[in-house]
């Protein structure tokens, strides 16, 4: 499985660096932690898509609450949009999508 947790949170931090862009320097630690919180969960979830413990459906379904809640993270720091901010989400999921599915096409 060529799939790095690690690396990925570091990606979709990067992702919501690129999107709130001038605002990253006030929101970077507040986006770490909450990456970092939700490491586990996330990890959790990719090794259950990729093992195929988990249907394609169950998974977006998933995402979708895990881009609401880093959405909302974002909302809460009010120093962003919320265009800012949902685009912030969904660039970040979309790593974590694109790192699942090059993981799936490994096996």
């Amino acid at each position: 499985m060529d799939f790095n947790i690690n690396e990925v949170i570091a990606d979709m931090a990067n992702a919501i660096k690129t999107t709130v862009s001038e605002d990253w320097n006030s929101v970077k630690d507040d986006v770490s932690s909450f990456l970092t919180d939700r490491k586990s969960r996330l990890e959790l979830l990719a090794d259950m898509r990729i093992k195929n413990e988990i249907d394609q459906v169950f998974f977006e379904k998933r995402l979708k609450d895990e881009k609401d809640m880093i959405a909302s993270e974002l909302h809460s720091l009010t120093l962003i949009s919320k265009v800012i901010a949902q685009n912030a989400a969904n660039a970040a999921i979309d790593v974590l999508t694109k790192a699942i599915t090059s993981a799936l096409k490994i096996l």
